[in-house]
């Protein structure tokens, strides 16, 4: 359906085929237009936005926020359809990433695979997660800018992949930081918290927190959890502690950040790490 939207805008409107530096008349971005990458802007309110199959929420001053995926195509169409009716199709430009692919073999299989006995209750939580993802609140907390939520060298990045005994396992999706267990974890901006869990199975102790118009960001594997779900927080505010909580082997606080179901670089939204 959208495909054949997208033909036939191009049949009765000029594409408009842009780089990520020059957004239409009447609209203005900044991010980065790469795998991984996140870009907010604004439009005049009252603007549709759709990027690939998704509509893209607007705020009631014209703000809005997308995001691409670790794979992301290399052209993704952006339809603009103003308050006058006038409508845009925009193709981005995506740039391609290199990841870094680990090969590891003659592990036990149950450090590849999880047991039977606890396939449903990974289910359960799966779907908890993707509902509070997938709400929409209206709030622009993402605008304020990131800090970083915890102190401690990086220990891993976004987009890399291990393939144990030859099995693919899932890309890295989180930027981690190796600390010692109870180091204080933080907000990186202002937000509501919509799930705060001690126990998860793959996670541990996990708290997500919603920045509004689909962003949200979660904290993995923390020793203690200090909020609630409905709390507001803000920026810079203890929410927990680092642990080794879940499937990890070691204390370190794994944060990340979806559009979403879209995947972020959290790395891309930081300033340098110190």
């Amino acid at each position: 359906m959208i495909r054949r939207l997208a033909c036939v805008l191009a049949l009765l409107l000029p594409a408009l085929t842009v780089r990520a530096a020059e957004p239409p008349a009447g609209m203005s971005w900044q991010g980065h237009f790469e795998q991984g990458g996140m870009i907010t802007g604004s439009v005049v309110p009252g603007t549709v936005l759709r990027l690939g199959e998704r509509l893209v929420p607007v705020a009631d001053d014209g703000h809005f926020v997308f995001g691409f995926n670790r794979d992301e195509a290399a052209q993704l169409p952006l339809e603009v359809r103003q308050p006058d009716g006038q409508q845009i199709l925009v193709t981005l430009q995506i740039a391609k990433r290199d990841y870094d692919i680990q090969r590891i073999e003659g592990l036990p299989p149950k450090q590849v695979t999880p047991p039977a006995e606890v396939l449903d209750r990974i289910r359960r939580e799966n779907a908890q997660i993707e509902a509070v993802r997938e709400h929409v609140s209206p709030r622009t907390d993402f605008l304020q800018g990131w800090i970083w939520p915890a102190k401690g060298p990086i220990s891993g990045i976004y987009g890399s992949q291990r393939i144990l005994n030859g099995q693919p396992r899932q890309p890295h999706y989180g930027v981690d930081i190796a600390a010692p267990a109870g180091t204080p974890v933080v907000a990186t901006t202002d937000g509501t918290v919509v799930l705060a869990e001690p126990d998860l199975y793959y996670t541990g102790g996990t708290v997500i927190i919603d920045h509004g118009l689909g962003v949200t960001a979660a904290y993995l594997h923390m020793q203690t959890v200090t909020v609630k779900a409905g709390q507001r927080v803000k920026q810079g505010e203890m929410i927990g502690a680092v642990g080794a909580t879940g499937r990890a082997t070691g204390a370190h606080l794994d944060w990340r950040v979806n559009w979403f179901d879209v995947r972020i670089d959290p790395q891309l939204l930081l300033p340098p790490h110190e």
